[in-house]
C-alpha cells in the first residue's frame, strides 16, 4: 500500500481545465473566451515585435552569461519596473525609499508580499490580521494569502450585479467597518474579473478612508498599459496612494503587457517610510526568497530591462501595448453594437464601460452552461469572458449565441 494512498484528488484549476476542454472539442466553430492571454484577430498568440528584437540583442551580447543574479533579482529590471509603476519623477524614488524584489510573475510578487506581511506586519507572525479581497476577485488572491498562513481572508463589496457596475457605497462601507490595520488587496486597473474600476474621484475617497483607518494597501497591477493603452493613466491610482504618503506594496506582472506569460516576469515594488525601513524590509525579503525560489531567472527580466532602459525600444513597446489595447477596445464596441442590433434583452453598456482583458457579461451559471454545452463557446462559470478571444471571424457567432442564451435560458 502506498504511503500516499490517503491523498485526495484535487479539483483541476478551472481556467486551465476550460482550455483543455476547448482543445478536446472537435466542433469547427468552437471559441475559447476563457484563458487570460492576448490573441490576435487570427486567434493566435502574439510575440511582441519589440520582444523579438530584444531577444536577438540578448543572444548576440557576448558579455552575458548564466551566473546567478543577486537574490532580489536583476537590479536594472527592479528599478525600471518600479519606475514604470510609480513614475520617473516619483518623490518616493528620489527619497530612496522604494525598493523591489524580482518575482516569479505577478503571483510570485503577491506570494512574496503575503509571506512578508504574515511574518512582520501588525505584530510578528500575526496570522489573524484580516486580508480583504474584492467580491469577486481573481481566484488566486484568496489562495495565495491563505497559503501564506493568513487565517481570515474576507471579501469586500465591489460588484453590483443589478447595476452591472461598482458597488461604491458597499466598498466604502466595508473600509469603514473593517478592523484597523486590515490588509486590502486593490486592483490597480482593469479589475479582474469585472473590468470595472473606481473613478479617480472614487480612488481619492478610498485613499482617505484607508489612511484614516490605518489600513494596509497592497496593489495588484497586472495590466498596466494594457487596460487603456496609456501607462500613466493605468498607474494613476498607485501613484496617487504614494503621493498620499502610504507605506505600501505593489505586485507587478509583465505577462500581459509584454506577452511574456511563460517567462514568469514579476516585481514586488515596496514603498517604505524611509531608507532605513526599506533596508531592513529588503533584508528580510532576501531570507524569504532564499527558501522559496532561492534565485530568480534572468531571461524575461533582461527582456523587460533592456526595453524599458532604451528610449527607442521603450517607445516601440508602448506602440505594441497600444496595439493590443486598441484591439480589445474595438472588440468591446463591436460586441455591444451586435447585441444591441439583435435586440438582446438587458443593458449591454457595461461591455464598453469596462476596461482591460476581461468583461463580466452578467450571464448566469445556467446561461454559461448553455454557451459551453450547446454553442461550444468556453467561458468561466462567473460569466467572465476574455475579450481577446473575440475576432472579426467569430464575433457574430458569439453575439448570436449570447442572444440565444439570454432569451432562452433564465
Amino acid at each position: 500500500m502506498s504511503v500516499f494512498c490517503e491523498v485526495p484528488q484535487a479539483a483541476p484549476v478551472a481556467v486551465f481545465k476550460l482550455s483543455q476542454d476547448f482543445n478536446n472539442d472537435q466542433f469547427p466553430k468552437k471559441v475559447n473566451l476563457g484563458v487570460g492571454a492576448y490573441r490576435t484577430d487570427e486567434g493566435q498568440p502574439w510575440v511582441l515585435p519589440v520582444v523579438k528584437k530584444v531577444e536577438k540583442i540578448i543572444v548576440h551580447d557576448d558579455r552575458l552569461n548564466h551566473e546567478y543574479l543577486p537574490i532580489l533579482g536583476l537590479p536594472e529590471f527592479r528599478s525600471s519596473a518600479s519606475k514604470i509603476a510609480l513614475g520617473d519623477d516619483s518623490p518616493a524614488i528620489q527619497e530612496n525609499r522604494v525598493g523591489a524584489v524580482q518575482c516569479l510573475g505577478g503571483t510570485g510578487a503577491l506570494k512574496m508580499g503575503a509571506e512578508f506581511l504574515r511574518r512582520f506586519y501588525n505584530g510578528n507572525n500575526n496570522t489573524k490580521t484580516p486580508v480583504y479581497v474584492s467580491a469577486p476577485t481573481w481566484e488566486n488572491h484568496n489562495a495565495v494569502f491563505a497559503n501564506a498562513g493568513f487565517e481570515d481572508v474576507r471579501p469586500y463589496k465591489y460588484w453590483d450585479a443589478e447595476k452591472r457596475g461598482l458597488d461604491f457605497a458597499g466598498f466604502l462601507g466595508d473600509l469603514e467597518s473593517c478592523p484597523e490595520h486590515s490588509i486590502f488587496v486593490l486592483h490597480a486597473c482593469a479589475h479582474n474579473p469585472t473590468g470595472t474600476d473606481p473613478t479617480q474621484e472614487q480612488w481619492k475617497q478610498i485613499a482617505e478612508v484607508m489612511m484614516r483607518r490605518k489600513l494596509f494597501v497592497f496593489f495588484d497591477s497586472a495590466y498596466q498599459g494594457f487596460a487603456s493603452g496609456n501607462l500613466e493613466k493605468d498607474a494613476w491610482a498607485v501613484r496617487f496612494f504614494v503621493s498620499m504618503g502610504f507605506e505600501m506594496f505593489c505586485a507587478q506582472s509583465f505577462s500581459k503587457n509584454f506577452g511574456l506569460y511563460n517567462e514568469r516576469v514579476g516585481n514586488l515594488t515596496v514603498v517604505a517610510r524611509d531608507a532605513d525601513n526599506l533596508k531592513r524590509i529588503l533584508s528580510q525579503m532576501e531570507k524569504i526568497v532564499r527558501t522559496t525560489w532561492s534565485n530568480p531567472p534572468s531571461q524575461g527580466a533582461r527582456i523587460v530591462a533592456v526595453t524599458l532602459n532604451s528610449p527607442e525600444l521603450f517607445s516601440e513597446w508602448k506602440d505594441n501595448v497600444k496595439t493590443m489595447a486598441d484591439r480589445v477596445l474595438l472588440m468591446r464596441a463591436q460586441l455591444k453594437a451586435k447585441l444591441q442590433a439583435l435586440g438582446t434583452p438587458g443593458t449591454w453598456d457595461h461591455i464598453t464601460e469596462q476596461i482591460g482583458m476581461f468583461s463580466f457579461t452578467g450571464l448566469n451559471p445556467k446561461q454559461v452552461e448553455y454557451m459551453v454545452k450547446e454553442k461550444h463557446i468556453y467561458l468561466m462559470a462567473s460569466g467572465r469572458i476574455n475579450m481577446c478571444g473575440l475576432t472579426t471571424k467569430n464575433i457574430d457567432y458569439v453575439a448570436e449565441s449570447i442572444h440565444e442564451a439570454v432569451t432562452m435560458v433564465q
